[in-house]
């Protein structure tokens, strides 16, 4: 039995058909992912299902008296509205009642307002309203919502919960979620799950989730150039045989080539083979013309590199004794944290537990209220901004990412803007396009395309993973990875911590910022648990009053001990340290090249132990003149 059917369908915008011909359907019980690149049509596809949009060509058939909900990929609007007033909008006109009754009952002050409240009341038992309202008050209560808060005081995340809610009050059999995780902290993901693994009826969602989706789906479908494919598999599974089934439709098409290229020869013979010619054999090729003119290729993948500047010194970043808070609580207290070139850190934590602070109090642009930071040599650093606020919205994307150049050099190679952005999956029409009619996973790789169009030994990424597409994602994973530098990464997306950090700075709470070895499993598995990640505050507030709120009453720091002042010869000392290290990090660089060459173990055997001996002795002499410096500075 199908509670929703798609019989032949097809939507196209312009002459760019999204759905051509497509056909699936949906189980009660089943949990179906809609997998797909950015811009193949899958949001076209939910309005359709919840019957938003009507198809071009085709059937949608839904089962008699069968309840769609929609949860849009979209944040809600931030507005006076009250919390159960969006939510009792999801049962249509009953709705509209309870939000009449709602409002009235708190507010009756007059005569004209009591006939008005006994009016809606009888309306309400005339239409069974009464046991909505329960609904309402039950899915609130399920969902943790606080009825009266608006939504404008309300983050990201808990107004997503509220369309949550929305959608699911009026107990629909199918239910569509479209990147539900998006700009969602792994607390509020993780409570989602267990949410949709506990909802009875039939889900059909979007994701680029690795983690979610492989936690949730019971089946895949895909769409892929308007065709729609059915996986009757887990992701992983779905992953191996998607590759088999492009080689084997690689092999067809080149098979296919092959034949026409033949035919074609055949054609354009001379003049005694064409009178002589078979008729059957002209007709036959151009069936073949025209079955090559409707192939539609696989759309092309991201390819991006990273310019790669000079070598940072090893130590990129020392913090000692990190306390910086606000009035409503401490984000970090007495954090150390060493951070050498190479580290590779994950930060983690829900929304507003001091991620992005923390950051700013690294790189320098906010100061902390205890402690101190000691930056290295050398660094170029390249951040990546959640808001996008690098990005000019008026300007077009060409003009956001060449800043006047015609040309871009990536790692010595020089590339023209276009041909650049045609890696970040820009077409040369869509360069000329302000970035204000972007789509959200556009701006991102926009972003990405201008970040890494300056050389830069030290990346800084504020959640780039929102509204990215699987294949871009891991294609930004194998970069990081791979990149020679250091980084430093905030992300919700599980799957994409694992891939890429060596270890992580934990937000756990009351100030609490512990480091753990490794990604987001990794922490789990050493006894960390989602519960201890808990928000010291709304996420949108702290953000907005990050450097205008008042301190709060952080315990005042021990008087410093007075220090005597440096000698002459020490400071002198002190002084020339940062040049000796400099120097001693260039030998090292160019010594570490050397032995790392192919060529180098093929030399003789003196001329070999001698440069690893030096490669021992410049890495004792780096590690002593750092201590060293780190001493003299703590004696001034």
């Amino acid at each position: 039995m199908s509670l929703l059917r798609f019989d032949n369908v097809s939507v196209a915008y312009g002459d760019k058909p999204l759905l051509d011909h497509a056909s699936f359907q949906i189980a009660p019980g089943e949990r179906v992912c809609l997998i797909g690149r950015n811009g193949a049509g899958k949001s076209t596809l939910m309005r359709l299902a919840s019957g938003q949009t009507l198809p071009d060509d085709g059937v949608i058939r839904r089962d008699d008296g069968i309840k769609v909900g929609m949860l849009n990929q979209d944040l809600p609007v931030a507005d006076d509205q009250s919390v159960y007033d969006v939510v009792a909008g999801g049962l249509d006109k009953v709705g509209k009642l309870l939000t009449q009754w709602h409002t009235l009952a708190n507010h009756i002050e007059t005569d004209a307002d009591m006939r008005r409240f006994e009016q809606v009341q009888s309306k309400l038992e005339a239409m069974d309203g009464w046991q909505l309202q329960q609904r309402v008050e039950q899915t609130l209560e399920r969902l943790q919502l606080p009825a009266e808060k608006t939504m404008g005081e309300l983050s990201g995340g808990w107004r997503r919960r509220v369309e949550l809610a929305r959608a699911l009050v009026s107990n629909p059999d199918v239910l569509l979620l479209d990147e539900p995780t998006n700009h969602l902290d792994i607390i509020t993901i993780a409570w989602l799950e267990k949410q949709m693994k506990d909802f009875r009826g039939a889900l059909l969602f979007i994701t680029h989730d690795r983690a979610f989706l492989k936690s949730l789906a019971t089946r895949i479908i895909e769409l892929d150039r308007g065709q729609l494919s059915n996986w009757e598999c887990n992701y992983e599974e779905y992953l191996t045989r998607k590759a088999h089934s492009l080689e084997v439709e690689q092999t067809q098409n080149a098979l296919f080539d092959k034949k026409l290229a033949q035919e074609e020869v055949w054609i354009r013979q001379g003049i005694k083979a064409r009178r002589t010619r078979n008729e059957g054999r002209v007709r036959a090729l151009k069936k073949l013309r025209e079955e090559r003119l409707e192939r539609r290729n696989l759309q092309g993948k991201a390819d991006f590199k990273v310019e790669s500047a000079e070598r940072s010194g090893k130590l990129v970043v020392e913090a000692t004794g990190l306390t910086h808070g606000y009035s409503d609580g401490l984000l970090m207290k007495d954090l150390d944290f060493t951070l050498m070139r190479g580290d590779k850190v994950g930060l983690i934590g829900a929304n507003g537990v001091g991620k992005s602070t923390l950051l700013k109090i690294l790189l320098g642009d906010l100061q902390p209220q205890n402690g101190d930071v000691k930056r290295g040599t050398k660094m170029e650093v390249a951040y990546f901004d959640q808001m996008r606020g690098q990005l000019d919205l008026e300007k077009t994307v060409i003009d956001n990412v060449a800043e006047g150049r015609e040309k871009i050099s990536i790692n010595g190679r020089e590339r023209h803007i276009i041909s650049y952005l045609e890696d970040f999956l820009f077409p040369p029409q869509r360069t000329r396009v302000p970035v204000k009619a972007l789509s959200g996973g556009e701006r991102n790789r926009l972003l990405l395309a201008r970040l890494f169009s300056k050389p830069a030994n030290v990346l800084v990424l504020d959640e780039p993973t929102n509204d990215l597409d699987v294949e871009t994602l891991e294609l930004l994973e194998s970069i990081l990875v791979e990149f020679p530098g250091t980084v430093l990464l905030v992300s919700h997306d599980r799957d994409f911590l694992d891939n890429v950090v060596s270890s992580s700075l934990v937000f756990e709470g009351g100030g609490v910022v512990r480091e753990y070895v490794g990604g987001f499993e990794d922490w789990l598995r050493q006894g960390g648990s989602i519960d201890r990640l808990a928000a010291t505050g709304d996420a949108d507030k702290a953000k907005a009053k990050e450097e205008t709120r008042p301190a709060p009453a952080v315990e005042p720091a021990p008087a410093p001990v007075k220090k005597k002042k440096l000698s002459y010869k020490l400071q002198r000392e002190l002084e020339a340290l940062p040049g000796e290290i400099e120097k001693l990090e260039e030998e090292l660089a160019a010594l570490e090249d050397e032995t790392g060459s192919n060529s180098f173990y093929q030399q003789d055997q003196e001329t070999v132990q001698t440069a690893l001996a030096r490669l021992t002795e410049l890495n004792e002499l780096l590690e002593q003149k750092m201590e060293r410096w780190s001493e003299l500075e703590d004696m001034q």
